[in-house]
């Protein structure tokens, strides 16, 4: 269902008038729950103000798995999640069951589910799994190719100066599994990170982020050896832990599908205990 705005207002007072019969917590489930979209945008908070022209539209239901694994798309090659905080992308040592991958395998295609890229434990927001070797390797060479636009969003320590820049260095993991920068190019991976100030607060500032590469812990080390560590970045120095879990989320994933050729765009809202610093 689409609705085009005939004038400023909240939009929680737009939905209203859209749709009477339905109450307020109804509404703000609907945001909550990433319903709700505006001029093709998941709306963040009721309060957001929808402008004259604006489209407003009702999705359908969102398709959960286990641990609350939100079900973006799904097609013959491809399934996109929403992982949420605090739970592992892919087995190690210690864990095998309770991971993105494993709850997927369990869900779907008999098991034939294939990672192509990680997101930290701590770290919220948009995966990618395929559903055969052909498009995992499909989309493994779009990565490498830098033809993948991932964007985050991320609370760090501090004000930063600099209204946007660029982070760039090569990052070397060790044998205690820290990864770090180091000036000897035959020892690290190339590290490319780009960010934008979103707001500024008295003690933090909210970043958005994009990946020119994807290496391990690389936005958190780039915020960490910027002087500005991730909130609730413990590994990584950070001295505040606000919201209760590492602030740092992967907010919007793009790319062309390898098959259909067609573009395709996920955007997962911020998280509802990181939006106090926005």
């Amino acid at each position: 269902m689409k609705n085009t705005i005939m004038q400023d207002m909240p939009l929680l007072e737009a939905l209203i008038q859209l749709f009477p019969d339905s109450s307020k917590n109804t509404l703000r489930s609907w945001i909550e729950k990433g319903r709700i979209t505006v001029e093709g945008k998941r709306a963040q908070k009721a309060s957001q103000i929808v402008r004259k022209g604006e489209k407003i539209f009702l999705g359908n239901r969102t398709q959960f798995v286990e641990e609350k694994i939100e079900v973006l798309f799904e097609d013959d090659h491809l399934v996109v999640i929403n992982k949420p905080e605090g739970l592992l992308s892919v087995a190690t040592d210690f864990q095998k069951w309770a991971t993105a991958h494993a709850i997927l395998k369990r869900r779907f295609h008999a098991g034939r589910v294939y990672p192509v890229h990680r997101l930290d434990r701590e770290t919220s927001g948009v995966m990618l799994f395929t559903y055969s070797e052909s498009a995992r390797d499909a989309f493994k060479k779009l990565f490498l190719s830098h033809d993948i636009e991932r964007e985050y969003f991320a609370v760090v320590e501090g004000l930063v100066q600099e209204e946007k820049g660029t982070w760039q260095s090569y990052l070397h993991e060790d044998a205690a599994y820290n990864v770090r920068s180091v000036s000897d190019p035959e020892l690290g991976q190339l590290a490319i990170t780009h960010y934008e100030i979103l707001k500024r607060k008295r003690s933090t500032t909210a970043l958005k982020l994009t990946l020119e590469t994807g290496r391990k812990n690389q936005i958190r080390v780039h915020c960490k050896e910027a002087g500005h560590p991730v909130v609730g970045d413990k590994k990584y120095c950070a001295e505040a832990n606000l919201a209760g879990r590492l602030c740092l989320h992967a907010r919007k994933l793009g790319f062309i599908h390898p098959f259909t050729k067609k573009h395709l765009s996920f955007e997962t809202p911020i998280p509802q205990e990181l939006l106090i610093f926005t």
